[in-house]
């Protein structure tokens, strides 16, 4: 082929690949065009409601395709990749997972790695529900390569963050306000958790207790659309293996009640564990002085280490808990060391106390190195051999009435609930997963005791804890959360008048009278703040002339009480008014005037939002 021909083909085909961008470019704009021109014709509650089922549809959708995709990479690499021992594949593919997602953010996402719950919560309260559009599609891609290829986490929190990113991006190409906003993110959310275990009503108690924690609503219509149609998807597309189902239990029998009432403690105990396990991971690669890549090198060959020790850590490990549920324990052991050994009993419970211990270690090692997942299935995981466990143990004691798979399914809600700080989620997740509504009484019972025993540890989630302090997300205490919507540079009072430090009384009675204020700003001659002049400061000699020319303004200024920085939030703000009982203070940054900001400026700005936000 000559030059020409080369060069003439590659226009074709440049030419062809603009006009295809144009042409869905046109597309868009004109389904844009359809929904604005609903928009407007529509009353906010029905638009609301239509923006709900597409929300829905669409997270639903996102939900189903990551689901699908990490289904299909499993039996790719099951089924069609062989190596001559499982110790390789064990060892091959978690590391694979880790070191690839880190290489995609680095290559891809511009190192972007803030990721899983605490990014929602987080851009909710100080990024007024605007999420990046980037999340409507990396967490996918990143979340689908680690727990494809292995990686010991879980898919739901970046589903839940993928759809959050979809609710609130199509929220702002309709110009919604921050209570719809919000209210989108959350469906979106919703969609992608009730997707993801076929459980509508445990994706509504997920936006309820985690994500609008402190935020006030009463239109509930949007999550409940969009709930349903994340629950249809999943249960019209996926295939019984790819959804979280689990069908064989016992009737609940009342004199079991104190067993699960042990359960529940122990839920507790191992919730608190498996929380102080992530921080102390979280802090070890934090204050890691290693390149991205380097930590995820490192985390990969942890991982892929426990995974060929004990392979039910290997990828979400669902199956496994599904082999427990179903009275099948022996079969967690088949690619294990431990099937060269004679089978006992004590060897089955040592196996699983094993794997339900350093499951803690394997998914914050999988998170905190470098892949994307979260703490969900991890969590389940968790929960259900350590019922299992429990249950093995009992039945050891001589209690052959104990019903192991019953315990295995309580246990998964019990450690939830302690772990997310999310008792409903853990109680209807599990209900809904299992038809099991039959077991709410120990489902409550189990959740209800762990969920208190965490709370009695840590009043808000470890996991959001230094948030929580900083003031970068919401908690229960709503007036500070109105405080943080307000932004510093709306309260900032920058029409100041502002007078040299070696300026005359004369010069500073003449800036009185042009002006309104009752506070007056000092600068030297670098232009650096030096100070502040009250009307208060000079109102005994304002009216002699004698004193005009002789007093100088370095007399008569004074250091301002306290001092903002552009970097204090409001709460911290007001703190610093009512220790000092002043009602103007200075906003200066690198020792320059930027402003004022008065106490009457943020009350008058927050009881505009409380009447906003208020149901009132």
């Amino acid at each position: 082929m000559s030059k020409f021909s080369r060069l003439r083909k590659y226009h074709h085909f440049f030419r062809f690949k603009k006009d295809f961008e144009q042409n869905s470019l046109r597309r868009a704009k004109s389904y844009e065009l359809v929904l604005h021109w609903l928009h407007g014709k529509m009353n906010r509650q029905q638009f609301l409601l239509l923006s709900g089922i597409l929300v829905g549809c669409s997270a639903g959708l996102a939900g189903v395709v990551l689901k699908s995709l990490v289904h299909y990479i499993h039996y790719v690499i099951t089924y069609k990749v062989h190596f001559q021992t499982q110790v390789i594949f064990y060892l091959v593919f978690p590391f694979l997972g880790i070191v690839l997602t880190t290489l995609v953010v680095i290559w891809f996402f511009k190192g972007q790695s803030r990721k899983g719950i605490p990014a929602i919560l987080h851009e909710i309260a100080l990024n007024s529900s605007l999420i990046p559009p980037v999340k409507m599609y990396s967490q996918i891609l990143q979340s689908a390569i680690t727990v494809g290829l292995g990686g010991s986490a879980g898919l739901e929190s970046p589903i839940a963050v993928t759809g959050a990113a979809l609710g609130s991006n199509f929220a702002r190409t309709y110009h919604l306000g921050y209570k719809e906003r919000t209210l989108l993110l959350a469906a979106g959310a919703t969609a992608g958790i009730a997707a993801a275990f076929n459980a509508p009503i445990a994706g509504m108690m997920f936006a309820f207790e985690i994500l609008l924690t402190g935020v006030v609503f009463s239109d509930f219509m949007p999550l409940i659309v969009a709930a349903v149609c994340g629950s249809l998807l999943s249960k019209i597309i996926l295939q019984e293996e790819a959804l979280f189902h689990f069908e064989s239990r016992v009737a609940f029998n009342y004199h079991n009640v104190p067993y699960y009432i042990a359960l529940g403690i122990i839920s507790g105990f191992y919730a608190r564990y498996y929380v102080v396990i992530s921080k102390k991971i979280e802090q070890f690669f934090h204050h890691l002085k290693w390149t991205a890549l380097q930590r995820a090198i490192l985390g990969g060959i942890l991982v892929s280490a426990l995974c060929v020790a004990l392979p039910p850590l290997f990828g979400e490990g669902y199956t496994s808990v599904k082999s427990l549920a179903s009275g099948n324990g022996e079969a967690i052991l088949q690619n294990s060391f431990f099937r060269y050994l004679p089978m006992q009993s004590w060897m089955l419970l040592a196996f699983t106390g094993c794997v339900c211990l350093l499951k803690a270690l394997a998914a914050s090692v999988t998170i905190q190195s470098g892949g994307n997942g979260g703490n969900f299935a991890p969590s389940l995981f968790a929960g259900g051999f350590l019922g299992f466990f429990y249950a093995m143990v009992c039945q050891q004691m001589g209690l052959t009435n104990i019903p192991v798979t019953n315990f295995v399914i309580v246990g998964m809600a019990g450690v939830m609930a302690g772990v997310m700080y999310a008792p409903l989620t853990a109680i209807f997740l599990i209900a809904e997963s299992s038809s099991g509504y039959d077991l709410f009484i120990p489902l409550m019972i189990v959740s209800t005791i762990s969920f208190l025993m965490a709370k009695w540890f840590s009043p808000i989630s470890p996991e959001l804890q230094e948030l929580a302090k900083e003031g970068k997300v919401f908690t229960r205490a709503h007036d500070k959360n109105i405080l943080l919507l307000l932004k510093m540079e709306d309260v900032i009072e920058k029409d100041v008048q502002i007078i040299t430090i070696d300026a005359t009384l004369r010069q500073l009675i003449e800036l009185v009278k042009e002006g309104h204020r009752n506070i007056i700003a000092v600068i030297n001659h670098q232009q650096l703040f030096a100070g502040i002049i009250t009307l208060d400061d000079i109102r005994p000699i304002m009216f002699n002339p004698e004193l005009y020319d002789i007093v100088t303004v370095k007399k008569l200024m004074q250091a301002p009480p306290a001092v903002v920085s552009l970097k204090d939030n409001i709460d911290t703000v007001i703190k610093k008014f009512d220790d000092v009982q002043a009602w103007n203070l200075p906003v200066v940054q690198d020792k320059r005037l930027i402003g004022f900001i008065s106490k009457s400026s943020i009350l008058n700005k927050y009881r505009l939002l409380l009447q906003e936000y208020s149901e009132g």
